[in-house]
């Protein structure tokens, strides 16, 4: 009779263990160490910018990545690449039009390990009021509760408006562009994660 008791307990304790939630460990960005940066051929030449100003939220344990949340905002008018004539043009209605679409969003809903330090970010990206579901793999390297993301994006700019009028097709200014993070965030809450 004890043994069935004591059988009935561990059984009772395990389902209670399984429908646990696993709570994710909070980060926060550090802009001081952090780029979100992007490139792009004009009129044949390649170029390269970065955003000034952007933010946002991380909760990732890389024991449990399908656990995981981020969303990052961008400033899209802090966007530059130091040639006056480009960046006097990126935030007009032809481009970003910041004046109705002050920001871009990734929001990451899930987290795929790839093996070893290798994962992707599943989510949404919006930019110009379009939206459309991206996976942007990256590398993460952890060192205490310092966490370390680089990654790559390839986009097609037309499929988010970016472009309007004559710069609508790739004759002057490629369709292709890229994005590319390097960002460092500091842990504030939750277990340490394993490095």
């Amino acid at each position: 009779m004890a043994f069935l008791k004591k059988a009935a307990f561990s059984a009772f304790a395990m389902s209670v263990l399984a429908a646990t939630p696993v709570l994710a460990a909070d980060w926060t960005i550090d802009p001081a160490h952090s780029t979100i940066g992007f490139s792009g051929t004009q009129t044949g030449n390649a170029f390269t910018g970065h955003f000034g100003k952007f933010d946002g939220t991380i909760s990732f344990d890389p024991t449990h990545p399908e656990e995981g949340h981020a969303k990052i905002t961008i400033d899209v008018a802090s966007a530059t690449t130091a040639d006056k004539q480009r960046d006097g043009a990126m935030p007009g209605s032809d481009w970003f039009n910041v004046a109705s679409f002050p920001t871009a969003t990734f929001e990451a809903r899930s987290f795929r390990a790839k093996g070893g330090n290798a994962y992707e970010a599943v989510g949404t990206l919006t930019i110009r009021g379009v939206s459309r579901s991206e996976t942007l793999p990256f590398t993460l390297d952890i060192s205490g509760q310092t966490a370390h993301a680089k990654g790559h994006l390839d986009l097609i700019r037309s499929t988010f408006g970016i472009g309007q009028g004559p710069w609508a097709t790739g004759q002057w200014v490629a369709l292709q562009v890229g994005v590319s993070i390097d960002v460092t965030a500091n842990q504030t809450s939750g277990s340490s994660p394993r490095p």
